[in-house]
């Protein structure tokens, strides 16, 4: 699988490369929902495609007891179905491995996860004090998933993404909702909170806390920080590195590429 997820990096850049050169009715910036738990508050665009993968680590232990979780493909589609309206798609691909007192255990979990559909909408532009805002909401489909990440039940969440310019060269991210999944009832409450800032035209550097709050389990909290690149205005790659606030990770380091299809003229 690290050849497929190799392939899948190696296949964007020969897209991006080889198309480069059209002619596109876009002249608005890249705005992408990676690297970050923020999603973006804008959609794609009517007729542009967007396309963001990449990969990721994550670790925990406890009482000498570890996991690791590789996600070989992390993949999100979307498209624009109109101006303010997108339509998405997500996959993974992820390997869970145990461990115990440094002893590797045999037993590996392999598969896709519960495939991703859902919908951005636009509800409103920024003024002023009053944010930019989008509605966000997926489904997670168990039918679609390895049997070793399959659960019995569809898994959903919703999202406000809202977010504020700062300055020329800042902004301020974040998203509240809550999400349902693994086969619980209970139902989780999200937050984002992402600052972002350019450092010149290409560089750009983020950092974010995010978490939830399970309706009848102890809450989650996350931080996170990174840098894109923007190698031209439909291409950016970006990196990340991360780690709990409360119990569950020890590190998140990942990595990936979005890539912009615009509509032709």
């Amino acid at each position: 699988m690290k050849y497929k997820y190799t392939f899948l990096l190696l296949f964007i850049f020969g897209i991006s490369f080889g198309i480069n050169a059209q002619e596109t009715e876009l002249a608005t910036p890249l705005v992408t929902d990676r690297p970050d738990a923020t999603e973006a508050s804008s959609t794609v665009g009517a007729g542009v495609l967007q396309i963001e993968a990449g990969g990721f680590y994550t670790s925990y232990e406890e009482n000498n007891n570890k996991s690791e979780t590789y996600g070989y493909n992390t993949t999100l589609v979307r498209y624009g179905v109109l101006e303010n309206l997108e339509l998405r798609l997500g996959w993974n691909f992820e390997e869970t491995r145990f461990s115990s007192n440094g002893t590797k255990n045999p037993n590996v979990l392999s598969g896709f996860s519960p495939l991703l559909a859902g919908a951005k909408i636009d509800i409103a532009q920024e003024n002023g004090w009053k944010p930019e805002m989008a509605l966000i909401g997926h489904v997670f489909l168990p039918f679609t998933a390895g049997e070793d990440y399959k659960p019995e039940t569809t898994g959903a969440d919703f999202r406000f993404s809202l977010s504020h310019t700062l300055s020329e060269k800042s902004s301020l991210g974040y998203n509240i909702g809550a999400q349902w999944g693994d086969d619980s009832s209970e139902i989780a409450y999200i937050y984002t909170l992402a600052y972002g800032y350019s450092i010149t035209d290409c560089f750009g550097f983020y950092a974010e806390v995010y978490g939830d709050f399970p309706e009848n389990n102890e809450a989650n909290h996350f931080w996170d920080a990174g840098v894109t690149y923007l190698v031209n205005p439909n291409l950016q790659l970006d990196a990340t590195v991360g780690s709990g606030i409360s119990k569950g990770q020890d590190i998140l380091l990942s990595a990936g590429l979005s890539y912009r299809i615009p509509k032709k003229k």
